[in-house]
């Protein structure tokens, strides 16, 4: 009898759990979104890394949300440019020789979200900084490791603007 009365109050409390475990919390009357060009106003350029970051931040949307990316208006607005790229030695190989024994590659990007729906007390919009980075080891020349390191940089940065803009925990 206790064993059913457990069960019972697992399966309870299991049934009024729920979880979205992509955490997005989108007005439901959004749904379009304008994706601007970020532009590469770094001091350091690398020729298609503004390209780059602006699809993959497209694609975090359209992968984790169910907006439509448009380019009139939009119940909604993303726009920005990428401010900083760096490539800095982290760490030393040995005392013998002074070369970088791990590298860190950061990108910052300043966005600017317009929420054009918001009416409320709360208001979404935003005009941030976001900053990520990718520590690595040389391995050979620094253009055959780049363009992967900005992809796994891209990769968290629009997570995390992403999760600014739509994820309200």
């Amino acid at each position: 009898m206790k064993k059913i009365f457990l069960f019972l109050a697992v399966i309870l409390v299991a049934a009024s759990c729920s979880y979205n475990f992509k955490g997005a919390s989108i007005p439901a009357t959004m749904k379009t979104i304008n994706v601007r060009f970020f532009e590469n106003n770094a001091p350091l350029v690398v020729p298609n890394l503004a390209q780059n970051f602006t699809e993959a931040l497209k694609e975090r949307i359209r992968t984790q949300s169910r907006l439509s990316i448009t380019q009139n208006e939009a119940d909604a607005t993303m726009e920005g440019r990428i401010t900083g790229y760096s490539i800095t030695p982290i760490a030393f190989g040995d005392n013998t020789q002074p070369t970088a024994g791990g590298n860190r590659l950061t990108i910052t990007v300043q966005v600017k979200y317009v929420n054009n729906l918001d009416t409320g007390k709360i208001k979404t919009s935003f005009d941030e900084s976001f900053t990520a980075f990718q520590d690595f080891k040389l391995t050979g020349n620094l253009q055959s490791q780049e363009q992967a390191l900005i992809r796994e940089v891209n990769m968290k940065l629009t997570e995390n603007i992403f999760n600014r803009a739509f994820a309200q925990w």
